[in-house]
């Protein structure tokens, strides 16, 4: 799914329009997602909310180009396109766009840009959360790569049995995954910007401690929100998840 891009660039989609005072809502995809994924979040929230989807390079209408397997580099780019929208804005980023939307707000606090109003960090463990190394999921070969995303439910499964979808997504989905997986968040790191982290209770990825760890990297406030279901519980609980993020921006504007 396309839609007009935000201010004539690529990088950003807008799929409906928001109220003149509305909080725009930047919202990160997951590894090998798209800006289209966040399409229902933007319908549901509008016209109170201005969503706002990240496009990144290699998937969809910009699958001609290569992705960006720099993590860093990736986030560098995006801080440059947000400085074109207008404030204010909060985040949201699921999985790997959690890791990017925290990148990004840290590059917009060294450059002396005001910070999201709230940053919504999901399906991620905090930066200082360590696990024991397993074999690099970038480096995966296609049938490794495909029982991973068959096992976090994040694609259809029906999808997954055609060879020409296979052979479109599984690029950006190992690409992104080289770009996360070579990333290091400066130790230390902690921001102003208050966080709410979203997690399922059944994310194999992230536990509810590891999602609570985050609290460690703001100087304002951190609200843990434990959801049934695994890693891709947003969809399921996308009721409960909307209501969650229209009542913590409510808060910042009480």
């Amino acid at each position: 799914m396309t839609a007009p891009h935000t201010g004539n660039t690529p990088w950003l989609r807008r799929y409906h329009a928001a109220g003149a005072d509305a909080v725009t809502l930047v919202c990160f995809p997951h590894a090998g997602g798209s800006a289209g994924w966040f399409h229902p979040f933007s319908a549901a929230l509008a016209p109170s909310v201005g969503v706002v989807a990240v496009q990144y390079p290699g998937r969809q209408d910009r699958f001609s180009e290569p992705c960006v397997e720099d993590l860093g580099e990736l986030a560098e780019a995006i801080h440059r396109q947000l400085l074109t929208l207008p404030g204010p804005l909060a985040f949201f980023g699921h999985s790997m766009g959690a890791s990017l939307a925290f990148e990004v707000a840290r590059l917009r606090e060294l450059s002396g840009v005001e910070p999201p109003l709230m940053l919504f960090l999901s399906g991620r463990s905090a930066p200082d959360t360590r696990r024991p190394p397993g074999q690099p999921v970038g480096s995966l070969d296609d049938a490794g790569l495909l029982a991973r995303i068959r096992r976090l439910g994040g694609t259809h499964t029906e999808l997954l049995a055609d060879p020409e979808i296979v052979g479109l997504v599984l690029p950006a989905v190992r690409g992104d995954y080289r770009a996360l997986e070579n990333y290091h968040c400066p130790p230390g790191t902690v921001l102003r910007s208050p966080l709410t982290v979203l997690t399922g209770s059944e994310d194999p990825l992230t536990t509810v401690e590891e999602a609570d760890a985050w609290r460690h990297h703001t100087t304002g406030t951190c609200t843990v929100h434990t959801f049934p279901g695994g890693h891709f519980f947003l969809e399921p609980e996308s009721r409960a998840v909307l209501a969650t993020i229209t009542g913590a921006l409510a808060r910042i504007d009480a």
